[in-house]
């Protein structure tokens, strides 16, 4: 088999794997282990930089920019996600009273 071929292969059932996990996750779940995986985004991201920097032709630049510039949205998306994930479990001060010092 070519190897052009078993990447590909090896690409479409990641993807239809991770599709098939993630739509199991309940809903409650679904961003506490999202904001978890930011780590995980982190690595991806690292891990398209060297891919890049190793790219010869102008194809595996491109793969390499495109891979770079998926694993850093994700990875901002995921910490955008966290902060307003714990920004429901901030205290907000009770009526008219004013929040106290340190407190938001």
């Amino acid at each position: 088999m070519d190897p052009t071929w078993a990447a590909l292969y090896i690409f479409l059932l990641a993807a239809f794997t991770g599709y098939e996990v993630i739509s199991r996750v309940p809903v409650i779940l679904h961003t506490p282990l999202m904001s978890g995986s930011n780590f995980i985004h982190g690595i991806v991201v690292v891990g398209a930089m060297v891919v890049l920097g190793h790219a010869e032709t102008p194809l595996e630049r491109a793969i390499g920019f495109f891979g770079v510039v998926l694993g850093a949205a994700n990875a901002a998306g995921g910490y955008a996600v966290t902060e307003r994930m714990l920004e429901m479990f901030e205290r907000k001060p009770k009526g008219g009273q004013k929040p106290r010092a340190g407190e938001q």
